[in-house]
């Protein structure tokens, strides 16, 4: 399986941000986090990560 795009991670990354109120400074967090759900998101095949259920 391809690992997520970096548009695809960029994309979760601003969302996560912006749930957290847009704190400066915390860029690389929101990064990681976004790349470990996405990927763990990918390896249980769940190709719909963040739409409602």
């Amino acid at each position: 399986m391809a690992h997520p795009t970096e548009e695809q991670i960029r994309k979760r990354a601003f969302e996560l941000w912006e749930q957290a109120g847009k704190p400066e400074g915390r860029e690389d967090e929101f990064w990681h986090q976004a790349q470990r759900e996405l990927q763990g998101a990918e390896e249980r095949g769940d190709q719909n990560k963040g739409a409602d259920i």
